[in-house]
């Protein structure tokens, strides 16, 4: 039997009501191309760097980041399809006896046939968990995990799960509250610059031992960097591309660039292309206790309604002879 671990709070975007589909605007049978172009355009609408101070599009954003991370997952789409998840990802699953289908966690028996993972947390073996209080012990017939025998004083055993943070929290630390099936909640604290796959242990927060005579095991948390809607890591280094107006890249500037800990101002070169990669030292993320930077590719953008003097601009210099930064 398993039991899974909630996280109540965590900074995850909830989307109990929402439909997945219907956030991103496409249909059940969409194809993964499809789900991504979606995802795209709404993105570039909704994203917090187009619309400053805007809390509805930030929500929105958050939304259909949360129904992109879904979607975009074949396994977790399938899942959801089947009716296996709900738009959180948590799985659907009935209780002991009678009581219909439970949430993971939302109340009632928190236990369900064959287990439940829950938002930001792997499943856990009650075998496993409860083995070692009764020393391995087993039942007639090898069934494990139910009888007492004469090592049953031993320690209480280590309690596993895997917590999903941000990469803001990798980056900068926080303190996370999670809670367990039986109501306990723990407090974890996400070091600064943490990495994806480091586990934190809590000591005495496993398994009680036999009888409570014994020392209670640990809960070792294993941390999961998710996925960020703006900046893709490349090992220590983070990417971004940078949207500018033709202005800006034609004639230079400051303007304000996202970073993980908070916007700062980038000064764009003269002349500046699409393509061109700046740096931004020590804002990237963290690898083997190194801190790495922020590349961000620039990617000059035309207004989106036409422009008389812009276009009067480009006819004189087509007549004067039009550049060709292509070869022939």
């Amino acid at each position: 039997m398993r039991f899974a671990l909630l996280e109540p709070g965590a900074g995850a975007v909830s989307n109990v009501a929402g439909d997945p589909y219907k956030e991103l605007g496409v249909s059940r049978g969409a194809s993964a191309d499809e789900i991504k172009k979606a995802f795209r355009k709404l993105a570039k609408e909704l994203h917090p760097d187009k619309n400053p101070g805007n809390t509805v599009a930030d929500e929105r954003f958050k939304r259909i980041t949360a129904a992109f991370d879904l979607l975009g997952d074949k396994e977790k789409r399938a899942k959801f399809d089947r009716g296996e998840i709900d738009a959180d990802g948590r799985e659907q699953f009935r209780g002991f006896g009678a009581g219909g289908p439970t949430r993971g966690g939302s109340g009632g028996n928190p236990f369900g046939q064959g287990g439940a993972r829950q938002q930001g947390f792997e499943n856990i073996d009650l075998d496993e968990l409860f083995g070692g209080m009764f020393g391995g012990g087993t039942r007639p017939g090898g069934a494990r995990g139910g009888g007492f025998s004469n090592a049953g004083l031993g320690r209480g055993a280590d309690v596993k799960a895997t917590l999903e943070i941000s990469l803001e929290d990798s980056i900068s630390g926080a303190t996370r509250r999670i809670q367990f099936s039986d109501g306990r909640t723990l407090d974890v604290t996400i070091p600064k610059g943490a990495a994806d796959g480091q586990t934190i242990r809590l000591r005495g927060q496993g398994a009680p031992g036999a009888s409570g005579r014994s020392e209670a095991g640990d809960a070792l948390i294993t941390l999961k960097i998710a996925r960020h809607p703006v900046f893709t890591r490349d090992g220590a280094d983070l990417t971004m591309d940078l949207p500018v107006s033709l202005t800006d890249a034609v004639l230079g500037g400051k303007i304000p660039v996202r970073t993980p800990e908070g916007t700062v101002s980038m000064t764009i070169p003269k002349g500046s292309s699409s393509g061109k990669v700046l740096r931004l030292k020590g804002r990237g993320a963290f690898a083997d206790g190194k801190r790495g930077d922020l590349l961000a590719r620039l990617m000059v953008m035309l207004p989106e309604e036409e422009n008389a003097a812009l276009t009067k601009l480009a006819q004189a210099m087509r007549d004067a002879g039009p550049y060709k930064p292509w070869r022939d």
